[in-house]
């Protein structure tokens, strides 16, 4: 395996996990990046930039993340908090006027952040033109009535979460999350994140795609087959989970460069590995002696669980702090004291302040699973063992 990039002295347990993925757990094209007390100690890539091709994967090659994308959206949303310019506790309804209609006059932005605000599914379905033209989904989601009484119980927004925080930021701001996230994160830390691929970018991103199982899990990882109770949330077209997940119908085409040109922060985010090690690190401290994102305060907030126990829509257990999973059975990251997301598929991207970690890993290779992918958990487990 031609795996390319830099380890630092300690770290070569990572490297070894790295290249036993593509030998026994079928990664096709992947990178992982890892940061600690703010430098870089891990920046590694090998296999192919798309996952049905041949061209090798170069050192600025980015991919989606999907669902590692809602960490970024959650940060923007956080740090307008910070500068004073969203309550958490304000209803959704101050910002955002047309949201009151249909019983959600009462949710709050904390609500929004914690998928406590009862908005996982549409009555009727998006389509992908829809779900990108920035308006449909914000007017769908203020006229949809929720699902369970909000801030009672949780269930993961997988889709909705795009416009509920997508518009919100717009009225705030009157910039779109991408453009913030653009201006305000990724350009002062030198990041290759986008929510809404640029043209002038698209060269660098690769095919994604699904790819089949390894045989077996391997001695340590979590085991693959799914609870029962999750496999028929799954294939019953009327469940919470099906239509959470099923909220743009038919399913977008992920690698059509419309789809990568929108905004949809739930889902469409495109980076590199050490973008969102790089992100997460600045959360916790400062990047390469510069700049710090989150204050103490701030980073307080991103980690307090404030959602635990059965997730209504993803049938397990699950933990969220404002926007972030926590580390728990179902998404296990680094340590109790770590947050971040997992992308559906396989990438992850977290933070852990104890220990000053923070990881990013990104692939082509998409698995079924939504959270603790076996390709991850190997990699967590290397750095775990470096320290």
């Amino acid at each position: 395996m031609d795996v390319r990039g830099t380890v630092a002295e300690g770290f070569e347990p990572v490297q070894d996990a790295f290249i036993r993925n593509f030998e026994q757990r079928g990664e096709r094209g992947a990178a992982v990046a890892v940061y600690r007390e703010g430098r870089k100690v891990v920046d590694l890539w090998a296999g192919t930039r798309d996952v049905d091709g041949h061209e090798p994967w170069a050192v600025d090659t980015a991919q989606i993340v999907r669902s590692a994308t809602k960490g970024i959206a959650a940060a923007v949303v956080l740090l307008l908090h910070q500068r004073g310019q969203i309550d958490l506790d304000a209803p959704v309804g101050t910002y955002w006027p047309e949201f009151k209609a249909a019983g959600k006059e009462r949710v709050v932005v904390r609500q929004l952040l914690t998928h406590r605000a009862a908005l996982p599914v549409l009555d009727r379905p998006l389509t992908p033109a829809e779900a990108a033209d920035g308006v449909s989904g914000p007017a769908a989601l203020a006229a949809q009535r929720p699902a369970w009484e909000p801030g009672t119980a949780h269930g993961y927004h997988a889709q909705t979460y795009s416009w509920l925080l997508g518009e919100l930021v717009r009225r705030v701001t009157g910039r779109t999350i991408g453009r913030w996230v653009a201006e305000e994160i990724a350009r002062p830390l030198d990041l290759d994140f986008w929510i809404g691929l640029p043209q002038d970018e698209a060269h660098r991103v690769g095919r994604i795609g699904p790819v089949g199982e390894p045989p077996a899990a391997d001695g340590g990882g979590l085991k693959l087959r799914p609870k029962p109770a999750v496999s028929a949330a799954y294939s019953d077209p009327e469940s919470l989970t099906r239509r959470a997940f099923g909220a743009i119908d038919p399913a977008p085409d992920e690698n059509d460069p419309a789809y990568r040109a929108a905004e949809l922060p739930a889902s469409n985010g495109i980076s590199t590995a050490r973008a969102l090690a790089r992100f997460y690190a600045s959360t916790i401290g400062e990047v390469d002696g510069g700049r710090r994102l989150f204050a103490p305060a701030t980073l307080t907030l991103a980690r307090t669980e404030e959602s635990a126990g059965a997730d209504r829509v993803l049938v397990v257990p699950t933990r969220f702090g404002l926007g972030f999973m926590l580390h728990g059975p179902a998404s296990p990251l680094f340590g109790p004291g770590s947050f971040g997301h997992p992308g559906r598929g396989g990438s992850l991207g977290f933070a852990d302040p104890e220990s000053g970690i923070a990881l990013g890993y990104v692939t082509n290779g998409l698995r079924k699973g939504v959270t603790a992918d076996p390709r991850a958990q190997a990699l967590i487990r290397a750095v775990r063992s470096a320290l």
